[in-house]
Order: C-alpha cells, then sequence, then structure tokens
C-alpha cells in the first residue's frame, strides 16, 4: 500500500461538497453555460465586489475590464477554436466548460488537492464523451476539445497532460498517465503541413504510461502494457508488454503473462490506417494557411 486514507474536517467537506453540486446542477440544467462559467470563476477568484462595482458602471481600467470580461469564455478564444474540422455544435458548449477546467486550474484554490480532484470529477462529467467511476484527475491537464474523449474508472491522470482529441481517444479502467504524457489523436502530412488527419487512439485497462511519455496519433497500447519514462510510441504495443526507448519497442513482458502475451518477436505492427476518421469540410469554408509556404517540388 503507498496511499493512505486522508480526511478532511466535517465543515471544510462540507462546504466543498454543497459547493461542487450546486455547480454540477447549475450545468445539469437548462441555464446558459457562459453564465454559469462567468458565475463560478468570478467568486473563486474573489472578484465579486470589482465585477459588480463595472457592471454599475464604475470606471475601470483597460486592463482590469479585460480581466473582468474574460471570466466569460465567450469573451474567450482556444487553439482548438481555429480548427476547421471541429463539430460546431459540440465545441460551443465544451469550449466553456474546458475555460473553467483551466482557469480553474490557473486559481490557488486549485492546490487544495482534495477539492481540485472532487472539481474536475464533476466537470469530467459534463466535458468528456463519457467519464467513469472515481477517476482522478491532477493539475495542468489539457484537452484539444474534450467531447471526444472516453475515460474508464478508477483512471488517474496527472499533472501537466496533454489528451488530444482532435481524432477520437479512448482510455480504459485502471489507466495511470504519468506527469507530462502527451496522447495524440491527429497527424499532419510532412509535405503540407496544414493536411490534418484524424484517427482513434486507445489506451486499454491497466496500462501504465509513465513519465514524459508520448503515443503517437492511431496507435493502441495493449491491456496491461508499460510505456517507460520518455518512450515514443509509433506503433501498436501488445498488451502484457513493456516497451521503452524512442520509438518504445517492447522489451520483455510483464513476469507471470507469458502465456498469454504475443511474442516479443511479433511485436511493433503499425495499425494506424486503420483508426483513421474521416472528415468533411463545409463547402464554403474560406481556407487559411497560416505558413503561406511554397509547396511545388524542384
Amino acid at each position: 500500500m503507498t496511499k493512505r486514507y486522508v480526511s478532511l474536517p466535517e465543515e471544510a467537506d462540507t462546504g466543498m461538497r454543497e459547493f461542487i453540486n450546486a455547480v454540477d446542477r447549475r450545468l445539469s440544467s437548462d441555464e446558459d453555460t457562459c453564465s454559469v462559467v462567468e458565475d463560478v470563476l468570478i467568486d473563486l477568484s474573489g472578484d465579486r465586489e470589482a465585477y459588480e462595482r463595472w457592471q454599475d458602471g464604475a470606471s475601470v481600467s483597460a486592463a482590469e475590464r479585460v480581466r473582468l470580461q474574460s471570466y466569460d469564455p465567450c469573451n474567450t478564444t482556444l487553439e482548438s477554436e481555429y480548427y476547421a474540422e471541429k463539430d460546431e455544435a459540440q465545441f460551443r458548449r465544451s469550449k466553456h466548460l474546458q475555460w473553467l477546467w483551466r482557469q480553474f486550474d490557473s486559481l490557488p484554490i486549485a492546490d487544495n488537492v482534495e477539492f481540485a480532484l472532487r472539481f474536475r470529477r464533476m466537470l469530467a462529467d459534463h466535458l468528456f464523451e463519457e467519464c467513469g467511476d472515481d477517476c482522478r484527475f491532477f493539475k495542468g491537464i489539457t484537452f484539444t476539445y474534450g467531447h471526444n474523449i472516453t475515460i474508464g474508472d478508477n483512471t488517474v491522470v496527472h499533472d501537466d497532460v496533454h489528451l488530444d482529441d482532435r481524432g477520437k481517444l479512448t482510455i480504459g479502467d485502471r489507466v495511470s498517465v504519468s506527469d507530462g504524457v502527451h496522447i495524440y489523436s491527429h497527424d499532419h502530412d510532412v509535405v503540407d503541413q496544414t493536411e490534418v488527419r484524424n484517427y482513434h487512439t486507445i489506451v486499454e485497462d491497466d496500462v501504465r504510461l509513465t513519465y514524459d511519455a508520448m503515443v503517437r496519433a492511431g496507435c493502441k497500447v495493449g491491456e496491461n502494457a508499460i510505456v517507460g519514462a520518455r518512450g515514443i510510441v509509433q506503433h501498436d504495443i501488445p498488451a502484457h508488454h513493456i516497451a521503452i526507448g524512442m520509438p518504445a519497442k517492447s522489451v520483455k513482458i510483464k513476469p507471470g503473462w507469458e502465456d498469454v502475451a504475443t511474442p516479443i518477436d511479433d511485436a511493433g505492427t503499425n495499425r494506424q490506417d486503420e483508426r483513421h476518421l474521416a472528415y468533411d469540410l463545409p463547402a464554403d469554408l474560406e481556407v487559411f494557411d497560416e505558413f503561406q509556404r511554397d509547396l511545388n517540388q524542384p
């Protein structure tokens, strides 16, 4: 046993539970999500008095006005907002929830681990396509959209992890995602960087992705496998294998699973193309190439 049970004083626990339940009820209602997010961020930031003075017409500096306006996610933009293939209807709501998640993490209260874990777990139910029971989400986790993520039961995602769901991302039960891990579901053409291909990336049950590992779009990490620190997954990792390196290669099968695992010599298949996700762009889309490179071959 590497952890011990920690309990909060009853009064603190009650206050946290009441606050999180209240936000959960508002997000589950027909109330405008922008308004809910704005209210929560104003109060958690301790800026209610300044906000109401501004709303009453008091003079504020340009910097203060930007700060107060930015509590409302409708007055902000995210990088993923510029992606041409995004689902506009889904993104409208997930953007607001992602803004709340990110801004919450920037507040001092986010260092209160027990409160923060409960708050993010509640948000995950509203933001992700599906989130299982008893998941733990630590500080600094980022997403592309959030609504293309499915996570199973009792999974833990540690600090500063990036879950790219520009395509689709499925993470199973009891998965451990260590600090600094990046899991991708999109890739770029090697010639034309503006050509994006989306994939379904899969991390199966009981996987451990250790520090600073990266999983390439369209790969699958099989059940009960381990990817070593800073390993770069460029192809499927079979169930029960331990893979290390750049690119990550299977070097061992977990002791006790040798009879049911794929032999080491048969590991290393890239099945990215099988998990490609096609998408259509609007016919009237105004194409924007931020690089303006000459793609003509010599």
